[in-house]
Formats: C-alpha cells, structure tokens, sequence
C-alpha cells in the first residue's frame, strides 16, 4: 500500500476552459497502470472547451448541477451520483449550469503512446452553443 503524495490544486487553463475551473489530479498512474483521475470544479457557467480522449472519458458527478454535450447531441444535465461515459474520439464538453457549481471525477487512461495525446482539444464552446435551448434531464 502506498498513500499517494497530494499535489496541489491547479486552476484550468485559460486555453481549455471558460471561467473559474480547479483542478485536483489525485491519480496519474505510473506504468503499468494508465489511470488518469481528477477531481474538477466548475463555477457556475464554467465548462470545457470541445475536447475528446483517445481512450474515452468518464465523468461522476458528485455536486452541483452540471451540462454535457456531445458534437451535434443535444446538451443534457447531470446531477450528483450521474455518470456519464464519452467514447474514444467523440467530442464533446461539460461544465456548471447557468446558476449553480459542478465538481465530477474525470477519469481517462493514457494511450501509453508519445505520438498520441490523451486529449486533443478543440475551440472554446461558445456562449450560443453553452446556452442552447436544447437541454434534456440526466436518465437516472
């Protein structure tokens, strides 16, 4: 057993986030292990840019009240204890609703390979598209 040393929380990246994103990555595996886990919050409005994974993504919702979209879907809404799965390739985004914070897990897995990026990401999601009329509740 091994207790894993805490790094310190990150504020998102201006180029792949809007508005106030912390980050808290608590698991980067090491070989053989390609495990990816972080702790993200999301002020209200705050989201991704399109962005998707080489091995897929998976997000649970742990607080808050939270927006998912998928290229050319319809944006959805997640609540805590929603677990959503994106698949390799597929782009996508998420953040907070409009009036309230969102903190997900994001897990992934590196692809293990130098020449392909985890994440690639894309343009930031626009606040037209953020606020697209087109919102459907979580199925749980």
């Amino acid at each position: 057993m091994e207790f894993l040393e805490k790094k310190p929380t990150a504020k998102g990246a201006a180029e792949r986030f809007t508005g106030d994103v912390w980050v808290d990555m608590t698991v980067e595996g090491e070989a053989p292990s390609r495990l990816r886990v972080g702790v993200v919050r999301f002020a209200p409005c705050a989201r991704t840019a399109w962005h998707r994974h080489a091995l897929g993504q998976t997000l649970h919702v742990t607080d808050g009240v939270g927006l998912v979209q998928t290229r050319g879907g319809r944006i959805q809404v997640m609540r805590p204890g929603d677990t959503v799965y994106t698949p390799p390739g597929e782009w996508h985004w998420h953040g907070a609703a409009p009036t309230h914070f969102m903190t997900h897990l994001a897990l992934s897995e590196s692809s293990g390979d130098p020449a392909v990026p985890d994440v690639e990401w894309g343009e930031h999601v626009t606040n037209s598209e953020y606020e697209g009329t087109l919102i459907e509740t979580s199925p749980n």
